[in-house]
């Protein structure tokens, strides 16, 4: 099958596949909902952890829950305190893009995998199912046995929890595409590679970055908690979080759990800005 008759078959599939674009301009939302509600369930919070911290704990055990005001105070505004903490984020941060990175890369191509031989899938998937049920606080002191305590062995642990949903997605969107596609690029010849690169991945590719929207997070997860066992080599957001633990410091404990919940949910936003930007290209 030549390049020309295999673009003409991808252009024919993407015109039967692509949605209704006046369907979904009526299920979209207008962009201010988007932002004011978000706002406004962030406004009340905010005004229930304050309320329950001023009014409701008593004051000689205000320490446990202060106000956000305070954790504002002693924790972002403490140059002091906000550097410390955000060089130890740095750090993990650093981890968990790498060990993203990684089970971005092994996931897409054990799927890839799978999808192409049926003997492939049921020889791999059951041990990506077992990788994702053993539990993570178990083999982290392992890895530090057997690897050391550094940053590879950090990366091992976020590779480990965030390879997962890379698999399942990417399997799933590979298998997703309609028997008649398949039929129609078999019409006209397609090879086995012409069939992957402008069938299967271009109908994955949404699938895909939802995995790696869920991955991110937990990458980030991994690489605390690898912080919280490996001790040695730059500090992460993990080890500070236990150092405060410890002090009772509570004000830098909420301000660093915030922040490395900030830069997780970062990560999510930019693969959601990245579908936006995939779905909007498979509609042109």
């Amino acid at each position: 099958m030549t390049t020309v008759a295999a673009d003409t078959v991808a252009a024919t599939v993407t015109a039967r596949t692509e949605p209704k674009s006046g369907k979904a301009a009526n299920r979209r939302r207008p962009a201010p909902v988007r932002i004011i509600a978000p706002v406004v369930v962030f406004v009340l919070v905010m005004a229930g952890w304050y309320f329950a911290s001023h009014y409701l704990i008593a004051a000689e055990s205000r320490f446990l829950l202060p106000g956000p005001d305070e954790v504002i105070t002693e924790g972002l505004l403490d140059s002091a305190v906000r550097a410390e903490i955000l060089s130890a984020l740095g750090s993990t941060v650093l981890v968990a893009l790498s060990g993203l990175v990684i089970a971005m890369v092994l996931g897409v191509g054990f799927a890839v995998v799978m999808s192409q031989a049926r003997w492939a899938e049921y020889s791999l998937y059951p041990y990506a199912v077992i990788l994702q049920t053993i539990p993570i606080l178990a083999v982290v002191p392992l890895f530090g046995f057997w690897f050391g305590y550094e940053f590879g062995s950090r990366v091992i642990v976020c590779v480990m929890v965030s390879l997962f949903p890379v698999v399942t997605n990417t399997l799933f969107g590979l298998k997703s595409v309609a028997p008649a596609e398949h039929d129609l690029f078999t019409l006209h010849g397609a090879t086995r590679l012409q069939r992957l690169l402008k069938l299967q991945l271009p109908t994955a590719l949404p699938a895909m970055i939802s995995g790696f929207k869920i991955s991110g997070g937990m990458a980030i997860i991994g690489s605390i908690v690898a912080d919280f066992f490996f001790r040695q080599g730059e500090p992460g957001i993990g080890r500070m979080i236990d150092v405060y633990r410890q002090r009772l410091a509570t004000e830098e404990l909420l301000t660093a759990l915030l922040l490395s919940s900030l830069a997780g949910l970062i990560l999510f936003w930019v693969f959601d800005f990245l579908a936006g930007r995939v779905e909007r290209a498979r509609r042109r």
